[in-house]
This record gives structure tokens, C-alpha cells and sequence, in this order.
């Protein structure tokens, strides 16, 4: 992470040369054509996997019937991971370009409440609910409804997981390029979450009416007006350790990840 001041720092110089620079449309251009180009890059290749992803995941159903599920699966995977990896390496590389707007690193527990929100909002990106071995197609894998453990909290717990990354990580960083990356990401996953919503509607019909019924879009609403009451024994599963184990794993990689345009030239 990025140590810099102690406090909140809010960049009035920065603000005040963009400001000099819109009384000069050409310059203003020319700064938005430079400083943040790597801004527009980003975003053009988070809507080239937004794309990729959530297209695949339309056509899934016309395109299992002629090659089936677990190549259905290999197939995406083998999109959505190189280009999950490349978005993310970019991310890294550039996350200070742009303005800085704040700074936090100093203030007592800020790091601590940055690290404990990143790891739970991995909980409920890969919310565990899931069979890992249909993951990775291992098992063949199927296209249901679940109704179990984070599922009872909300029913697009990797929405949630993501607006949960996308704030700890713009507050840490401070400077425009993740406040672009979260535009871009969680216009991706609401998205998703109407598009997944979409798709069960079509394949089970009433069923999911009344299994929409029961759950929520908004954490906890279901569980606090009693529509659902949770159950620690179906949070007891090893794929919670593996999804523990991954969060672990990807801290101590942390410095490594961080020096991705060392590693990668982007």
C-alpha cells in the first residue's frame, strides 16, 4: 500500500490547476488527453470483459445445447480469466495516475478497516455457495437456484462484494483512476445481477418469482423483515476454507501484485 502524510488530505493545488486548465480548452484537452489516458484505456478494457463475460453468460443456455455444459464452462473460463487478469494488472499499474484527491494512510485504523473490508468482500464475491468441482468443471455443472447460507443475506452477494472492493480500495488509493475502475466494474455487475436475475426468470418461470419473494437484492432485508433466517451450519462448508485459504494466499502476495509495471510493461 501506499504510505504517504498522516490524516485526510484533499489536494486544493491539484483542483485548483484542473480549474486553470478549463479556462484553456485546448490545454484542458491536452491534459485530459495525457494525464488520463490510461483512465479511458481502462475502461475500454473493462467493457471489452463486461462484454465477453456477461454475453457468454446470455448464450448459455443456446450454446450448451450444442456443445454441452462442461465445455460451455472450459470455454468461459478460459475468456474471463485472461481478461479478468489483464484488467486487474492494468488496474494495479496505473492506480495512481490521474488526481489525487485524498490520502488516508496515517489515520489510526485505517488500514485495518481497508484490509478487513477487501477480505470480506471476497466472501462474498465467491460466496462458497457454489460446487467448486463444477467451477472447474470437474463435475458437470448446472444452472440453479440457490437458497442457502450468504444467499439468505442477499441474493447477488458478488454485487455486494464488489461495491464493498470498489469503496475500500478508491479510499486507500485516493486518486481518480479507481473511482474510474469502480464506474466501469459495478456498471458490470448491476448489470449482471439484472441480466442473472433475466435468466432464471426464463428458465424457471414461477418458481423464481417465489423465490425472489423470499430473498432480497438489499443485504439482510430478507433476514430482518423474517423472510429468511440464517443458519451457521450452512456457512460450516470447505469451501469457505478454500475461499479463506485464496484470501490469505492473495495477501501475502500483495507487494508482488503491487509491482505488476515492474513485472509487465503496460
Amino acid at each position: 500500500m501506499h504510505d504517504a502524510g498522516i490524516g485526510v488530505w484533499f489536494p486544493e493545488k491539484n483542483l485548483a490547476l484542473c480549474m486553470v486548465y478549463i479556462g484553456s480548452l485546448e490545454e484542458f484537452q491536452t491534459l485530459m488527453s495525457n494525464r488520463y489516458v490510461s483512465h479511458y484505456e481502462l475502461l475500454a478494457l473493462l467493457l471489452g470483459f463486461g462484454a465477453a463475460h456477461s454475453g457468454l453468460a446470455s448464450l448459455r443456455a443456446t450454446v450448451t445445447e450444442v456443445i454441452g455444459e462442461r465445455l460451455y464452462r472450459l470455454g468461459f473460463a478460459f475468456v474471463s480469466i485472461p481478461w479478468a487478469v489483464l484488467n486487474i494488472g492494468y488496474f494495479i499499474a496505473h492506480r495512481y495516475d490521474g488526481m489525487q484527491l485524498w490520502r488516508i494512510q496515517g489515520i489510526p485504523g485505517a488500514s485495518e478497516a481497508v484490509w478487513i473490508s477487501a477480505a470480506l468482500s471476497f466472501f462474498l464475491l465467491y460466496p462458497a455457495t457454489f460446487n467448486l468441482l463444477e467451477i472447474a468443471a470437474v463435475q458437470k455443472p448446472t444452472f440453479r437456484i440457490y437458497e442457502t447460507g450468504i444467499m439468505r443475506i442477499t441474493r447477488h452477494p458478488q454485487l455486494w462484494g464488489q461495491v464493498l472492493w470498489c469503496i475500500c480500495h478508491s479510499a486507500w488509493i485516493g486518486t481518480t483512476m479507481p473511482l474510474v475502475a469502480s464506474a466501469g466494474l459495478l456498471a458490470h455487475h448491476f448489470l449482471g445481477a439484472w441480466n442473472g436475475d433475466r435468466r432464471l426468470r426464463l428458465k424457471y418461470g414461477n418458481e423464481w418469482e417465489k423465490y425472489a419473494e423470499r430473498t432480497s437484492l438489499i443485504p439482510f432485508e430478507a433476514v430482518l423483515d423474517g423472510r429468511q433466517k440464517l443458519d451457521i451450519r450452512e456457512f460450516m462448508k470447505p469451501a469457505y476454507i478454500g475461499v479463506t485459504a485464496f484470501i490469505v494466499g492473495l495477501s501475502k502476495a500483495h507487494p508482488i501484485m503491487l509491482r505488476a509495471k515492474e513485472i509487465i510493461p503496460f
